[in-house]
């Protein structure tokens, strides 16, 4: 006998009257009517699988090892620091972005800010090359100089600051 919803059997008489409903219904699709439900085999218990432990949240830095605070960094990866500045770079082309970027983050470095916000975009999902030349690109402009002597740390940004679309950029403090 087959079961209900709530999971307990149906009785012969409610089995008989359901295949007779499910004769007269009309599928959504037009298909041809499911055969008529067989009594349930047995179960033969399957082996066990192997526990496999759940895949790490992907928090990992961009530009390799951390390099600032583990405090800080924890409350940056969970959104918990608010960035002192952004920028975003929608619609520009690669280079009025980098201009922007390097004139933005220097500024910003200058002004003693310690955090702030590159929003690249999350770029098109085509097999085309040119999609996300953006998102591709910034990680590798921050790492050059003159902008490497004023970036102490770059990673992806909390989902509430625009996820895989932006980068948190941590500044290192000022000299002088």
């Amino acid at each position: 006998m087959s079961r209900s919803r709530t999971g307990r059997r149906l009785t012969a008489q409610e089995q008989k009257l359901w295949d007779r409903v499910a004769r007269t219904a009309e599928p959504l699709d037009h298909r041809s009517p499911p055969p008529p439900a067989e009594a349930p085999k047995p179960k033969t218990p399957e082996p066990k699988k192997p526990a496999t432990p759940a895949p790490a949240p992907r928090h990992v830095p961009i530009s390799g090892a951390v390099q600032m605070d583990h405090k800080t960094f924890s409350r940056m990866r969970r959104g918990k620091l608010q960035p002192e500045g952004r920028i975003d770079l929608h619609g520009m082309t690669q280079t009025v972005a980098h201009a922007a970027l390097s004139a933005f983050v220097l500024k910003a470095h200058r002004d003693g800010k310690r955090l702030v916000l590159v929003i690249t975009g999350k770029g098109g999902r085509g097999a085309d090359d040119t999609k996300g030349v953006l998102r591709r690109n910034v990680p590798h402009w921050l790492e050059l100089p003159p902008l490497a002597q004023a970036v102490l740390q770059v990673n992806p940004s909390h989902q509430r600051h625009g996820g895989n679309g932006a980068l948190y950029v941590y500044l290192r403090r000022p000299r002088g």
